[in-house]
């Protein structure tokens, strides 16, 4: 069998290589994201996160004791995949969330970003979208083609912030699985590499000194600037 030369190089762009995020550090402007750590992490975090309402769509907790949250969190100190991060707001230094990567697939280019839980001092902030920036931009900055979202589909929220964030809705797998005893169906939402720079633009102009008033508001939302980045999938099959 002869390849031609263009279905080579071809080949050849696919080719990647991706760096594992284990053991990764990514600082911003307004925040620190660090390798989950029991010692350093888990008293702030459990502080932060008392609120049930934060646990709600994760197939683990809420947490009754510090003690409980420390018995979860080891385990997931030293796990490669998924791999965690401590996400430290700059201004009190003290971790007010945490994020990973999972289904990390160095050899197809493939990366996700999970298990979410950002406690009401993080949420809704210019801090949690640069820490969602910082990651998205490390994975494609590292070879990946790929930065995947997956959430509950009666998750609201988790699903306007994947758009909002400029991931596109790919669909919905019907009761994927069971959680908390309950059904859920899973949406699945997804940036790749070739819309990377548009988005990085869109992101560097977010969270730029010029977009934010004397108080703190946005004066152009992140939603308006990703919304026509989205890849609308074509149904009419």
């Amino acid at each position: 069998m002869t390849i031609s030369t263009s279905a080579v190089g071809h080949l050849n762009d696919l080719e990647r290589s991706c760096r594992h995020p284990k053991n990764l550090s990514l600082v911003g402007l307004s925040v620190r994201l660090d390798p989950l750590n029991v010692d350093t992490h888990s008293v702030d975090l459990f502080k932060a996160n008392l609120s049930e309402d934060n646990w709600k769509y994760l197939p683990y907790g809420p947490f009754d004791t510090l003690e409980s949250y420390q018995n979860w969190m080891r385990p997931y100190c030293s796990s490669d995949d998924p791999v965690f991060l401590a996400i430290t707001r700059l201004n009190d230094n003290k971790a007010a969330g945490v994020a990973s990567y999972l289904d990390i697939d160095t050899q197809n280019a493939s990366i996700e970003v999970g298990h979410l839980n950002f406690s009401p001092l993080l949420q809704r902030s210019k801090e949690a979208t640069e820490a969602m920036y910082l990651m998205m931009k490390w994975a494609f900055d590292n070879g990946y083609r790929r930065y995947a979202w997956r959430c509950n589909a009666s998750n609201i929220p988790s699903r306007k912030a994947a758009q909002r964030l400029g991931l596109s809705f790919e669909g919905i797998f019907r009761q994927a699985g069971i959680v908390k005893g309950e059904n859920r169906d899973t949406a699945w939402f997804a940036a790749i590499d070739k819309e990377w720079a548009s988005l990085d633009r869109c992101f560097r102009s977010y969270l730029s000194k010029e977009n934010f008033s004397a108080t703190g508001t946005p004066i152009k939302a992140l939603s308006a600037m990703t919304a026509p980045l989205l890849y609308k999938v074509d149904d009419s099959l």
